[in-house]
């Protein structure tokens, strides 16, 4: 059953929830578009499912080429500098440069599915130690991010028999010494406990019902998808291509016949009702495995884990709940929102698509449902990939051109890099083989993101951009924020009150019923406490004027003290970007 959806027009508030979640931030210009817009009219600008632009290859600097499908030389930079190259080039797909207008919302939509994907198929960089690899696994989470077509192959549980031999997986998880004979339960636990069916609902179980069982499958079925798993290698060529996605896949050892394949049949636990995984006598040769056969066991296992309970389907719509919403899950939540999400996905044939749409049209995603004393405005601390990128977007920051300036573009990208590792987040290099622990750790989640040190490196990263610290380094870029107020919020600049409120309304999550009257703002979202820290630090530090408030009307309405005009709301941007509220999403 599908969630209740949320009736009228989105407005300011809702509409830049949305577009935070759901992609990695948004331009005023953007948020007023989808405020005017209903909850399902809004679905439509998301997910553009005709001509939506695919992304052009990155691009290594050393040789001005793409280094994805040709072998690379001597001539191009060694792979670190490519991986380093890939994730900057990420960063672009995510920010949408480069893309018209009309597409540029869903563009970004996609890419933040291509990034929840890779939260749940976790990968590290380092292990993988390939930049075409990631590339590629990368373009296989893109293929799948919109999925609502008529291809019924095109969803979730395909994508979770793909990953199994996806290049970059294979050597993450060790698959690719996973043989027969020595089998390597590496991949087959984490199928099981991260990728699909999961342990249950963290929290609600204290112990394991007896050694070696885990709620939902126990370790005999880890043994035995191990030996499903078996025989499959790295195609360090990129040559062996999946027919359907049309990306490289690994190979199987062997050859014709996969003589590192386990060809038994595959006994699992009264977890999955005693069933079995069996070779397909019609894709043997000869009664031995070949690729097609061992390939076939995988679809056997992943009908088999989504088949025998609702479990692995729930499993995912928590993920994709937790990612978008809100990081707890009590029982009633799980037995309510979770489940009536889960039932789109299995009525949808498993298509993420549909669960999202549901989600982000629903009632729930927005005030969390009539009766509830507490919404989600605010209830996920971004992350600092989404800090970054989220306040480049909001604050249109000018980046340097792909194109046309690609050194200044890979340099300026690499500092996002490098602010993101001091906050806590080296993009596709997780602590863990789960992943980034904001995205699964019960029971702290994404309070994770946020320590002292965090904290600070936050902070400083606003203050460098606000400030233009960098802007005269190469590569380097800043924010000029008289400009920036100039195109955005001239109708009200001249009144510091209202230009305060107006920047809450648009940068900070909760933002209702706004006064800087602390003996009328019970219902205010902020307090008057704080608006007037703001303005305190907007005009007032320094006091420089016996009447701030008038003379800020007087420089700005008569373009006097240009460089006062610019401090101020340099001081302002710092005082509202640096503040906890706008840590939150």
């Amino acid at each position: 059953m599908p969630l209740t959806a949320l009736a009228g027009t989105l407005g300011r508030k809702r509409a830049a929830h949305l577009l935070r979640r759901a992609t990695f931030g948004a331009t005023k210009t953007q948020i007023d578009q989808v405020a005017a817009l209903t909850a399902s009219e809004a679905m439509d600008l998301l997910f553009i499912m005709e001509d939506l632009a695919e992304p052009e290859l990155p691009i290594d600097p050393a040789t001005g080429q793409e280094w994805i499908t040709e072998p690379t030389t001597d001539a191009n930079s060694d792979d670190r500098g490519l991986n380093s190259y890939f994730k900057s080039w990420h960063f672009g797909q995510m920010l949408a440069l480069g893309v018209a207008d009309d597409q540029a919302i869903s563009y970004a939509t996609r890419e933040k599915i291509t990034f929840l994907l890779h939260t749940i198929f976790t990968t590290i960089e380092s292990k993988v130690a390939n930049s075409k690899s990631i590339y590629y696994q990368n373009a296989l989470f893109r293929q799948f991010s919109f999925d609502d077509n008529e291809d019924p192959e095109l969803n979730f549980k395909s994508l979770s028999k793909k990953i199994c031999i996806d290049n970059a997986m294979l050597r993450y998880l060790d698959g690719d010494t996973n043989v027969l004979g020595s089998p390597n339960e590496n991949f087959g636990r984490e199928f099981l406990e991260l990728f699909s069916i999961g342990r249950g609902l963290e929290g609600t179980v204290s112990a394991l019902p007896a050694p070696g069982d885990y709620f939902n499958y126990t370790e005999q079925d880890v043994q035995a998808a191990a030996l499903v798993f078996s025989g499959f290698n790295i195609d360090d060529a990129f040559t062996n291509i999946d027919e359907e996605t049309e990306l490289p896949k690994g190979v199987i050892r062997g050859g014709t016949i996969a003589s590192s394949h386990d060809n038994t049949t595959k006994q699992f636990s009264y977890r999955f009702n005693d069933a079995t995984v069996t070779p397909d006598v019609e894709l043997l040769q000869g009664g031995s495995a070949t690729e097609e056969s061992a390939i076939d066991e995988i679809n056997q296992l992943v009908e088999m884990i989504y088949s025998e309970s609702d479990e692995a389907a729930k499993n995912i719509c928590r993920k994709i709940y937790r990612f978008y919403v809100y990081y707890s899950i009590d029982e009633d939540l799980d037995n309510d929102i979770i489940d009536n999400l889960t039932q789109t996905f299995i009525n949808s044939g498993y298509k993420l698509q549909p669960v999202l749409v549901d989600l982000f049209q629903s009632e729930h995603f927005y005030e969390a449902g009539a009766g509830t004393s507490n919404d989600n405005f605010g209830g996920i601390i971004k992350s600092p990939l989404d800090l970054a990128l989220g306040t480049l977007k909001s604050l249109e920051v000018e980046i340097p051109d792909y194109n046309t300036d690609l050194e200044n573009y890979y340099t300026f990208m690499g500092s996002i890099q490098q602010a993101m590792s001091s906050q806590g987040m080296v993009y596709y290099e997780p602590p863990e083989v789960a992943g980034y622990p904001a995205y699964h750790q019960f029971p702290i989640y994404n309070r994770s993101w946020i320590s002292t040190n965090y904290l600070a490196e936050r902070y400083q990263f606003i203050q460098r951009l606000v400030d233009n610290m960098d802007a005269d380094e190469p590569g380097g870029v800043g924010v000029d924020v008289v400009q920036f107020v100039r195109d955005n919020f001239s109708t009200v600049a001249d009144d510091a009150h209202d230009l305060i409120i107006e920047l809450c309304r648009y940068f900070l999550p909760m933002n209702d019923s706004l006064t800087f009257d602390s003996t009328g703002d019970d219902s205010s979202e902020i307090t008057a406490e704080r608006l007037n820290y703001f303005l305190m630090a907007f005009l007032y530090s320094p006091q420089i004027d016996a009447d701030p408030e008038g003379s800020w009307n007087f420089r700005w309405t008569n373009v006097e003290d240009g460089e006062v005009v610019e401090s101020q709301l340099k001081n302002l941007f710092n005082a509202l970007l640096q503040s906890p509220e706008f840590q939150l999403s």
